[in-house]
């Protein structure tokens, strides 16, 4: 009997305070199944190499990321960057929900950097060389100066 109450503890208890925040309250923060898929899809993603050009799990940057992971969920996207930004519906960031997609400039060109919003600010992206994909956060004083725009493909 102390076993099982051991076990249920250390289920209940230890092992979602162990897990990343958002895990297990999903249902509460994606309002669809397919913006919460994309999320699910992006981060089986986390950790792949980033790679100039790169479409695929064996490494993405950052607009190739976002088309695999949307393709996947049966959505036509572009591969190019700026036609992600200009093919889909422009809302504002106070708008944004998880699974839209915000935009930087963060080359000095226009458009040069996307992410896949996952709410409360952060974002999944493929970064640059030598960085692997990952969460961001949009408070960040870098983030905030290059941010460009929100767009979104669920209508």
């Amino acid at each position: 009997m102390k076993r099982a109450v051991l076990l249920f503890l250390l289920f209940s208890v230890l092992i979602p305070a162990c897990t990343r925040p958002g895990v297990y309250r999903r249902a509460n923060l994606y309002p669809s199944s397919k913006r919460r898929n994309v999320i699910y899809t992006a981060e089986k993603y986390l950790g792949v190499k980033y790679r100039y050009g790169g479409v695929t799990p064996r490494g993405f940057d950052c607009s190739g990321l976002v088309m695999y992971v949307f393709r996947r969920n049966g959505f036509k996207m572009p591969r190019a960057l700026k036609r992600q930004f200009y093919s889909g519906k422009r809302i504002s960031l106070r708008r944004a929900r998880p699974g839209d997609l915000v935009f930087f400039n963060t080359s000095g060109h226009r458009i040069s950097h996307v992410g896949i919003y996952v709410g409360n600010y952060k974002f999944i992206h493929a970064p640059r060389t030598g960085r692997r994909v990952s969460y961001a956060d949009m408070r960040k004083k870098y983030w905030r100066k290059r941010y460009i725009g929100t767009v979104t493909y669920f209508m």
